[in-house]
């Protein structure tokens, strides 16, 4: 008989190395790559589940007479005596349908094993600015996405213990992506190669369409899974944050932050919190959306006034700071003044939710999430098929061994 010579695909050294570390990086941080990205899924229309549920406290009626809205300072007492504490940021609408909102934040053990530990009060009242009628409360340590987004940004823990989870667990993620990216890789751009990688094959075995399901996709998604997780480092890594401003910045210097403080001689105002909104309002008068005050926390601080151009993007934002006592502008600060560090970072969250694309920007993140929540999954189902084939063949040869033995008895 003529003796055939079977086909062995013989991977390269390098590939050799990647496929390991792909294979245990991936079985080592799968768990918590899925809960990360989950939870990253879930997040990404916050904003806009949030609306709907709670549209009664986030929505009031315009007045019909043109009815200016109440004084700032009427407002935020109505609202602290529902809170029951001082309001610590406030934010206001440009939008005459939307009710304020006055929050209370205080932070609580920053050395806490959970969450909830680390966070003192976190609340907020929404007020119809106006008839002063309290629309609305919640308590957001309670709030479904509130819980969703400490579970993804820290596992529900502490920010001492969780993030540094967090963040190690995503630079892998991002290791395995790229050593995904080199496995993906077709040999040669056969056509057929081509097909094999760029297409599912839905009418195949489970075993091809897992297998389908864990490459196409994952490739297809790279860039934007990318993105999602190195600006998701930015925050659970200071290095990296670091890092990211150097680059952007051209330089290791961190921006100069001009810091103001309120005059404690000067003879202080009938009303300087409303003289200070009314500042802000002529401030941000053209193209803001809305404007957030945060009160002065000391004697010596400032009012700090927010103006932000998006309906909802934090990034595009200019800051007042303005004296407590008298109203009167201390300092302004604009975004497009700042050094590209200062930029990319300020940019960083409204990147990594979608935000900053508007609406496109949030599916494609959905969908990037989806995908790097999936990869995990169908990475073990392939781990776990070769392993129980290896078994399988493992036994197989066991027993040929043995008839073999016997048979040359």
């Amino acid at each position: 008989m003529k003796k055939t010579k079977l086909a062995v695909k013989k991977k390269s050294p390098i590939k050799k190395v990647v496929a390991f570390l792909h294979l245990w990086l991936g079985l080592s941080s799968g768990l918590i790559v899925f809960i990360i990205a989950i939870t990253g899924c879930l997040f990404v229309f916050q904003v806009e589940i949030s609306s709907w549920v709670h549209h009664d406290k986030f929505y009031v009626e315009t007045p019909k007479n043109n009815v200016l809205t109440l004084p700032f300072s009427v407002l935020k007492e109505k609202a602290e005596k529902t809170l029951g504490k001082k309001a610590t940021f406030i934010t206001t609408y440009k939008d005459p349908h939307r009710a304020w909102e006055f929050m209370c934040y205080q932070a609580g053990d920053p050395n806490a094993l959970t969450f909830f530990g680390t966070v003192k009060s976190y609340e907020s009242v929404f007020v119809n600015p106006y008839s002063g009628v309290v629309t609305g409360y919640i308590d957001y340590t309670k709030d479904f996405f509130v819980i969703v987004k400490s579970i993804h940004w820290s596992l529900l823990l502490g920010d001492r213990y969780g993030q540094p989870i967090v963040g190690y667990a995503t630079l892998l993620f991002v290791v395995l992506l790229l050593s995904g990216l080199v496995l993906w890789w077709p040999k040669n751009l056969k056509r057929s190669n081509v097909k094999k990688s760029f297409r599912i094959k839905w009418g195949g075995t489970f075993k091809r369409l897992n297998y389908d399901l864990h490459n196409v996709p994952g490739f297809y998604a790279l860039l934007i899974t990318l993105v999602l997780a190195l600006t998701g480092m930015v925050w659970a890594m200071q290095w990296f944050q670091k890092t990211v401003y150097a680059v952007a910045a051209w330089s290791t210097n961190p921006a100069e932050y001009v810091n103001k403080q309120s005059d404690t001689t000067a003879r202080m105002a009938t009303s300087p919190l409303d003289i200070a909104f009314h500042h802000a309002l002529e401030a941000f008068a053209n193209g803001y959306k809305r404007i957030s005050i945060s009160p002065a926390s000391s004697k010596e601080g400032v009012i700090y006034a927010f103006g932000y151009h998006g309906e909802e993007t934090f990034y595009d934002a200019d800051e007042l700071q303005l004296d407590q006592y008298t109203g009167k502008i201390l300092h302004r600060s604009n975004f497009i003044d700042q050094n590209n560090g200062q930029k990319i970072i300020n940019m960083n969250y409204d990147i990594h939710v979608g935000a900053i694309l508007g609406l496109p920007g949030k599916i494609l993140a959905f969908f990037a999430s989806l995908i790097a929540a999936s990869l995990p999954i169908t990475g073990f189902l392939i781990w776990y098929g070769r392993r129980k084939r290896s078994k399988r063949g493992h036994v197989a040869n066991k027993k040929m061994i043995k008839v073999s033995t016997v048979s040359l008895q």
